[in-house]
């Protein structure tokens, strides 16, 4: 397929070469050029120099494919002239309200919206995205070769339903991810304040093979600690994006109690300002691990 790529960031720019190596025609277009320039040095990408010229180089039905912070996506697409049957697909964490009054207002217009969550973090080139659709369902048949490649070899993708549902599914997700971390956080804490002084990296290369709670998160807490076991250089403040606290108020306008999800994101909160939670254990493994699965930012001593 022909898809165009808007936003080059850490996700965008592995879906582009991701699509490209598997023979997608790939355009893309980046607010900065030193990212555009960047990707073609590795793969052989088109690129337009607007978002005129972007449109103009795909074929109709036009597939563009936006992965800009949620805060930017009514920015960058009020700058895109679409045509009707035209496909736009926002790949960001947005708000699930947005994307549902998104998916209306293009539907009114004829275009057909998908909001899809994507999950793999900086592995997913590799691994395989997990990818949450909602939206347009005829978009979704007609994109189905985009998504078979970005969610081979061992991802997934499915369809959810119109409007809001695939960023619904994906701010869930997130919700459950911070649960999981700060478990992890947690435990390993205990472990390394013991009399038994055993090196928390040992302990996570043991609980990677064959446990329970063996997998994604493991694998990534055992990356995290291999530099830095103790982890002494790495600062414990937290970053919280907005989609465990979307969880918590679908929650709560649903009457469903979460609990650990929401202790887990006042934790978060807590790590900017609270000198002991910030100095704790489990507060740098959660910030390590981000880095480990999102490449986010983590501060160091």
């Amino acid at each position: 397929m022909k898809v165009g790529i808007v936003g080059l960031g850490k996700m965008g720019s592995r879906l582009a070469r991701k699509l490209h190596k598997d023979k997608h025609q790939v355009i893309v277009w980046n607010r900065t050029k030193e990212d555009i320039l960047e990707l073609q040095k590795e793969v052989k990408v088109k690129s337009a120099q607007s978002l005129d010229e972007l449109v103009q180089k795909l074929d109709k039905p036009r597939v563009i494919w936006i992965m800009v912070p949620h805060k930017a996506f009514d920015e960058v697409i009020s700058s895109i002239n679409l045509e009707k049957n035209d496909i736009l697909i926002d790949g960001g964490n947005s708000y699930y309200k947005d994307t549902e009054k998104r998916y209306k207002n293009f539907k009114n217009k004829g275009i057909r919206f998908l909001g899809i969550g994507v999950s793999g973090g900086v592995h997913g080139e590799e691994n395989g995205y997990s990818l949450m659709v909602g939206g347009d369902k005829s978009a979704y048949e007609y994109a189905k070769p985009i998504l078979e490649t970005l969610s081979s070899p061992n991802g997934a993708y499915d369809y959810f339903g119109e409007g809001g549902a695939g960023h619904f599914v994906k701010m869930v997700h997130n919700g459950i991810e911070y649960g999981m971390m700060q478990s992890i956080g947690e435990g390993f804490e205990v472990l390394e304040k013991s009399k038994y002084k055993i090196n928390p990296l040992k302990i996570a290369k043991v609980y990677q093979k064959g446990t329970i709670i063996s997998g994604f998160l493991m694998d990534r807490t055992a990356e995290a600690l291999t530099p830095d076991p103790k982890l002494k250089n790495v600062v414990g403040e937290i970053a919280a994006t907005g989609e465990a606290e979307w969880t918590v108020e679908a929650a709560k306008e649903e009457g469903v109690k979460v609990e650990i999800i929401e202790s887990s994101l006042n934790f978060r909160k807590k790590s900017k300002i609270d000198k002991e939670i910030k100095n704790s254990f489990t507060a740098k493994l959660v910030a390590a691990l981000r880095n480990a699965f999102g490449g986010h930012e983590v501060k160091k001593k």
